[in-house]
């Protein structure tokens, strides 16, 4: 698909030192009881300082059960990959949606054929208006002459794992 080179980055992103410290201080702060470990209740007062919103109890129950079963709660350097994980997708859903803000010149909250011509022209000047065309349609997964973010993301996911 098309899209997979529009965002043909890695989806990795380097921790910078100061990030490290803060994810390890939140996880101390978090750590009332110098336990040296995080329990359920921990790693949510965590979750909401680092990233502002408590996690669902799916959530949760996901970074649970993916961690060591012999220990009692997260520990550190499990709660270090799990925060560098959620914000490489942060980051990455801020970059999809950079993209999709500079196709929406109008700032209407989605796009039109019209505005994938005129992207399409600023980064494939070559490319026919057919396979414009086509791209569009695929896109807009409910067919409403609109690509919303959600169709827009869902189409650059999607090349990413195909490619």
């Amino acid at each position: 698909m098309f899209f997979s080179e529009a965002v043909a980055r890695s989806r990795t992103w380097e921790t910078s030192p100061s990030e490290h410290k803060m994810w390890v201080k939140v996880f101390k702060a978090c750590d009332e009881d110098h336990k040296g470990y995080l329990s359920r209740e921990d790693f949510k007062v965590a979750v909401v300082m680092l990233f502002g919103y408590k996690p669902s109890k799916i959530e949760v129950d996901s970074v649970m059960s993916s961690i060591n079963p012999n220990t009692s709660g997260i520990l550190l350097e499990e709660f270090l990959n799990i925060v560098k994980k959620k914000k490489e997708a942060q980051r990455y859903r801020n970059e999809v949606r950079h993209i999709f803000t500079a196709f929406d010149t109008y700032y209407r909250g989605f796009l039109t054929l019209e505005d994938f011509k005129k992207a399409f022209r600023q980064v494939a000047p070559k490319l026919p208006e057919r396979t414009v065309l086509e791209v569009f349609r695929e896109v807009d997964r409910d067919s409403d002459g609109h690509v919303s973010f959600r169709d827009f993301e869902y189409a650059i996911n999607y090349g990413q794992k195909e490619a």
